[in-house]
């Protein structure tokens, strides 16, 4: 019989904004020798410090940090980049014999690695993005994830109506192919052992630790 590969141990913790990833993140990383993965569509921006949480320099000093401060706040940065990206960190980190974690609060960036989507080649059409985005100015987001919710339901189910750059490129799939997003995009189970460590906390409570912190 073939030897089958070890798979690749891998810690992911999530939870809202202020539930103390960050914290518990480091403490973790610290214990077992980890490197922490950002998962988080904000702080992967340069400058956008305020209101992001990125961790602090301090912090980041106490534990090797990736995906943080990687792009421009006007470069696009599609899904299946990150994707890409962490992959590649994933590899790295375990051939050095550390453990990856990835950590933070943006489902959509945890589920594409932990669950293995992969994503169709569909080149960006510019003016079909920019008829899209004037259509939800002038209708409403909510009018442009309706036009999405009859093309593709199952897909809608992922996005958020207020997240207008990601409803665009699901409807120009859509358009483009003809196909349905969800049909085009398949997983496959990748080569991770995965931990899942979620965090929670009162409403309230989180509010309030976020309005101190800002």
């Amino acid at each position: 019989m073939p030897l089958q590969t070890e798979k690749i141990p891998l810690i992911v913790i999530l939870g809202p904004t202020a539930s103390g990833k960050t914290g518990l993140a480091i403490h973790i990383a610290q214990t077992i020798g980890g490197e922490i993965i950002g998962a988080d569509s904000r702080q992967i921006y340069k400058y956008m410090d305020i209101g992001t949480a990125k961790p602090t320099i301090a912090e980041q000093a106490q534990a090797v940090h990736h995906m943080i401060d990687i792009i421009n706040p006007d470069e696009p940065f599609p899904v299946a980049q990150y994707q890409a990206m962490v992959t590649h960190h994933i590899a790295q980190i375990h051939g050095r014999g550390k453990i990856p974690m990835l950590v933070g609060g943006t489902g959509q960036y945890i589920t594409v690695v932990t669950e293995g989507w992969s994503f169709p080649e569909v080149p960006p059409d510019h003016a079909l993005r920019n008829e899209l985005e004037d259509y939800a100015q002038t209708h409403g987001a909510q009018a442009l994830y309706d036009r999405l919710l009859a093309l593709d339901p199952e897909i809608a189910k992922i996005v958020h109506p207020n997240n207008v750059r990601r409803v665009v490129r699901y409807l120009e799939v859509c358009i483009i192919t003809g196909e349905k997003m969800s049909d085009l995009q398949r997983k496959k189970p990748p080569p991770y052992r995965i931990l899942e460590l979620g965090l929670t906390g009162e409403r309230l409570n989180l509010y309030e630790r976020a309005d101190k912190r800002v």
